[in-house]
């Protein structure tokens, strides 16, 4: 996945946001059932700031010990 542009107003979808984590979308259900990531929008489908994703995804790696994302 390119990344261009602010990750800060950078919005994906379930299915963008675990390719770009590394994870299936069902992680990204977790998370976000979990509380740790929010959607940015109130109706429809998902959506989510890139950087809110690669910062959950970071916390996470970081709490299982793992240096490196998932090939």
């Amino acid at each position: 996945m390119y990344l261009e542009g602010s990750l800060d107003h950078t919005l994906w979808t379930t299915a963008e946001a675990a390719e770009a984590a590394g994870v299936t979308p069902s992680v990204i259900y977790q998370w976000k059932k979990r509380g740790k990531l929010k959607p940015v929008n109130r109706t429809g489908w998902p959506r989510y700031r890139a950087l809110d994703v690669l910062r959950v995804e970071q916390a996470t790696r970081q709490r299982a010990g793992r240096t490196h994302a998932a090939a």
